[in-house]
């Protein structure tokens, strides 16, 4: 179920300003537009926009989607292999490889 077209969601957390060059309040607008959402992030002090994106609206809440992907970092899935990697092998120089030929004589 979507929010009503023209519903503002705004919250404030705290980030870098790329324009004030310091960690300042960013303020998190999101306008509900029918099936879209347009999310503009502005730095609360110089009041520069950030970013603006355009989004399809979610069914869930956002508070629901990030207590979700929490969740799932937190007990990862027993199912799955741990990666590991191989050593890799030390080079050999050339140099070396032309001096360790070894020499056979037939027998007659």
């Amino acid at each position: 179920m979507n929010k009503r077209p023209g519903h503002v969601n705004v919250t404030t957390e705290a980030g870098y300003c790329n324009f004030c060059g310091r960690p300042r309040n960013l303020r998190r607008e999101e306008h509900q537009l029918g099936n879209f959402v347009r999310t503009v992030v502005t730095c609360e002090t110089c009041h520069r926009t950030l970013s603006s994106t355009m989004g399809v609206a979610s069914e869930e809440p956002a508070a629901a989607v990030e207590a979700r992907v929490i969740e799932e970092k937190a007990a990862p899935d027993s199912g799955a292999k741990p990666t590991t990697r191989t050593p890799a092998r030390k080079a050999v120089p050339a140099s070396t490889k032309a001096k360790t030929k070894v020499k056979t004589t037939k027998s007659k």
